[in-house]
């Protein structure tokens, strides 16, 4: 799961997406609707976290961008703006929560997974691959009806393979999927991660293959045909 935080004051921006990150999910970083806008384009966020006083104006212009272009996503809205007033404004513009300024971190966190626990009421359905069972909600792996852990960018890559199975994901919403919207990567990163998840499928017995598509991307698919056991 990757979570949009919109925020320009860079202190507690970073204070925010090093405790999002230790809650085990990705972040993006950005400082301005404009950039946020940008990173919507790029990638798909299932959390976005806005501020409202942005240097180009106020965030909840943003949410009406949201809600047509990720209509899923959950936001949350942090700001110092404290008033009654606001917050009515603030979750009248489409707002999933309203968190004023200062606020505790964990209680941020708090927040972000009861909004998870909220989408929509029922849980998705499960994506089922080959032998691989991938639940959208939990964001956990299950293989033949067994769980199975990945790394946190080895889970990062299937999701976003898995999302649009059968189909081909260009290698630059993989590198965002997986890295980040700003991250510096090496260029063989990828090649290196989706080589090991590649292997560690087939040593589990998946049913499952992620095959390139040259100069494009990835895709995951159901293999043609299984190996005895």
């Amino acid at each position: 799961m990757r979570i949009l935080l919109v925020e320009d004051y860079a202190e507690l921006a970073g204070e925010i997406a090093c405790r999002i990150e230790r809650a085990g999910f990705a972040v993006d970083r950005v400082g301005s609707i404009e950039s946020a806008s940008a990173a919507l384009d790029n990638g798909a966020y299932t959390v976005t976290l806005l501020d409202r006083r942005l240097p180009d104006g106020d965030g909840l212009s943003l949410i009406s961008q949201i809600r047509k272009r990720q209509p899923t996503s959950r936001i949350l809205v942090l700001t110092a703006l404290d008033s009654v007033d606001d917050k009515i404004e603030g979750l009248d513009a489409g707002a999933d929560d309203y968190l004023t300024k200062p606020f505790n971190l964990d209680e941020m966190m708090a927040r972000v997974r009861a909004s998870l626990r909220r989408r929509g009421g029922d849980r998705t359905p499960p994506i089922i691959v080959g032998a691989l069972s991938y639940d959208l909600d939990a964001r956990t792996v299950s293989i033949a009806n067994r769980p199975v852990l990945f790394l946190r960018r080895e889970l990062a890559l299937l999701d976003a393979l898995l999302r649009r199975a059968n189909c081909v994901v260009p290698r630059e919403r993989l590198l965002t999927g997986v890295y980040g919207f700003d991250a510096e990567v090496n260029e063989h990163a990828l090649t290196a991660l989706v080589s090991r998840v590649r292997a560690r499928l087939a040593e589990l017995d998946s049913g499952v293959e992620i095959h390139a598509a040259r100069g494009l991307g990835y895709l995951i698919a159901k293999s043609k045909s299984r190996p005895p056991k």
